[in-house]
């Protein structure tokens, strides 16, 4: 019996030895024993083995039999200790590694020009040939990085009123991104991740990411800190505005997050405005009807919509400075640049308004991450440590639906098996579980199709190599 059998083992559940009675003994929280159940009966290893090796583990002539095999996946175990650079040449490799490590975090490095776990015995060789060579293209968005325009939490923590945010980023980088194939989120609590497994430029993304990935996520920063330009040059970012942001800021942020309901917040708006004379205009509006009687959400859309008709009035055409205060914003510092550069006139004040949405609202990335290749990614269908929550993907078509407090948990599911009976060697025991719908999503929206796409990309390429050896023998 492996060490791995021995874990699962110990935390058998039948009707001789149940660690829990009902769904609802099971205690809340995250421990290595409940991560052992998980790994022992849920984790679907197979899917996400197909899914890295991107159709080479199979028998087609044309696959790449050491390609899975250069692939580093990182596991973090208990107590912070790292391990680094593990390899796996099978799903049962792999899956035995996890079973017996029972990591708290798992996570996806790049593909090598060799196998990482030998990676020692090359650097004996004297030559340098240890290099990552293609990795996934991937946007991470922080919510935290939301801090200064949510009112409601801050740092990892999350809730329905300002999850609407990553729920934004998802519709602008599918809108973005539409036309190339398989792109899927992963909530991962504070972070969201935008996968994307797609061909761009006749290459694989994956292998082309240090070009492709930096071209795409240097367009979408740019509308984040242009806007304002932007909204005249990129076809995709004017239809972000008119199609997604206008309406989301003014229906649902404007009023979940109060952005008008205090003098420091109402500051915060007026000091995008360039034009001092009319903020100052505006300021003393608010001020003299403060102590309305009307609540806060109604004070924050009256306010917005006097802010609307005095920039889109158009009499205003001074050239200012730029405020100080925009500055110290890393998201504005360009519109800065763009305001000291061009005069202020009705028009620019006009295109305040678009502005200040892009400024609350455009999906804030962390271009490291895109542009280059040394970045881990936290792996699909892990558990967080500090909710017991799954990594589970987003169906961007539905993502409005998406309710981040009710992501299965580590406990729920530990229950959910219990309440059905499960013996340790049930199959596919996932699907009597709520990550159930989260695996089939996975599976047929996802790996399904890119899996369809990879098998006819390696036929392509092998059929036009064969061709190629015929060309030169006839030659």
């Amino acid at each position: 019996m492996g060490r791995e059998d021995e874990a699962v083992d110990a935390m058998e559940i039948d009707d001789q030895r149940q660690l829990v009675e009902a769904p609802a003994a099971v205690p809340e929280g995250f421990n290595a024993d409940y991560l052992r159940v998980y790994y022992g009966k849920l984790f679907p290893y197979g899917d996400f083995f197909k899914w890295l090796s991107y159709g080479n583990d199979g028998k087609h002539p044309g696959c790449d039999q050491s390609y899975v095999g250069r692939r580093e996946f990182s596991f973090t175990l208990e107590n912070d200790i790292y391990l680094r650079f593990q390899s796996f040449d099978s799903a049962a490799e792999l899956e035995s590694s996890i079973k017996e490590k029972c990591p708290f975090k798992i996570d996806i490095g790049p593909v090598y020009s060799v196998d990482p776990s030998k990676r020692h015995a090359y650097a004996q060789s004297g030559n340098n040939v240890f290099v990552p060579v293609e990795r996934e293209l991937i946007f991470d968005i922080d919510i935290s990085d939301y801090d200064d325009v949510r009112y409601c939490c801050s740092g990892a923590d999350v809730c329905l009123d300002c999850w609407p945010l990553m729920t934004i980023a998802i519709k602008i980088l599918d809108t973005s991104l539409r036309g190339m194939s398989f792109c899927y989120a992963v909530k991962s609590d504070s972070q969201l991740m935008i996968l994307v497994s797609i061909t761009y430029c006749g290459y694989t993304v994956v292998a082309v990411v240090s070009i492709a990935g930096s071209v795409i996520a240097e367009q979408e920063n740019l509308a984040m800190n242009k806007g304002l330009l932007l909204l005249t040059t990129f076809e995709s970012i004017r239809r972000s505005y008119t199609d997604v942001l206008k309406s989301f800021f003014e229906d649902k942020l404007l009023q979940s997050q109060q952005l008008f309901a205090s003098e420091e917040r109402c500051q915060k708006i007026l000091d995008l405005i360039p034009d001092e004379n009319v903020a100052s205009e505006l300021h003393d509006k608010w001020q003299g009807n403060r102590r309305s009687s009307i609540s806060k959400e109604d004070v924050s859309v009256g306010r917005w919509e006097q802010l609307k008709t005095t920039l889109q009035s158009g009499k205003n055409k001074v050239r200012v400075s730029a405020p100080a205060v925009l500055l110290a914003s890393p998201y504005l510092l360009c519109l800065v640049l763009i305001r000291m550069l061009l005069p202020i006139s009705g028009q620019g004040l006009r295109r305040c308004v678009e502005e200040i949405v892009f400024s609350y609202t455009y999906p804030r990335l962390d271009m490291e991450v895109s542009k280059h290749m040394n970045h881990l990614l936290k792996a699909p269908f892990c558990i967080h440590p500090k909710t017991g929550r799954v990594c589970v993907p987003i169906d961007p078509n539905d993502c409005d639906d998406f309710d981040p407090t009710s992501v299965p948990t580590l406990s729920q599911l530990l229950g959910e098996l219990n309440a059905a009976g499960f013996q340790t060697d049930s199959e596919n025991s996932w699907e009597r579980t709520s990550l159930e719908k989260s695996i089939r999503f996975f599976r047929t929206s996802f790996l399904q199709p890119l899996l369809k796409a990879c098998k006819e990309e390696l036929e392509s390429a092998y059929n036009a190599k064969l061709q190629q050896s015929k060309n030169s023998l006839n030659w």
